[in-house]
């Protein structure tokens, strides 16, 4: 049988853990609001989707606020990269039903 201390303080750490989890998607989908934008501009004016000298200074630049948060900065990589994606196929898409390029 587990102490019911150790139950309490598992339970309270499991309860930061699931409202950081609920903060991080209010923060993505704030984030997916701001890009569809951008997606909305780039189909517009016909630029491309992606754009891959922000994409690397993004990926510096997290792997740069990953070594100060003490965050492994390959993980950091890694899920800016899977957004990155996500992002440019949104891009794709928004340019796709505007009629603008898909490159």
């Amino acid at each position: 049988m587990v102490d019911p201390e150790v139950k309490k303080e598992l339970a309270g750490y499991r309860q930061s853990i699931d409202n950081i989890d609920a903060a991080l998607v209010h923060m993505l989908a704030e984030r997916f609001r701001c890009t569809k934008a951008v997606g909305v501009l780039k189909a517009r004016y016909d630029l491309p989707p992606a754009d891959p000298a922000r994409e690397e200074y993004q990926i510096e630049r997290l792997r740069r606020l990953a070594r100060d948060a003490d965050l492994d900065p390959d993980f950091a990589e890694k899920f800016l990269n899977f957004i990155i994606k996500e992002v440019i196929r949104h891009h794709e898409a928004i340019a796709a039903d505007l009629g603008g390029s898909d490159t």
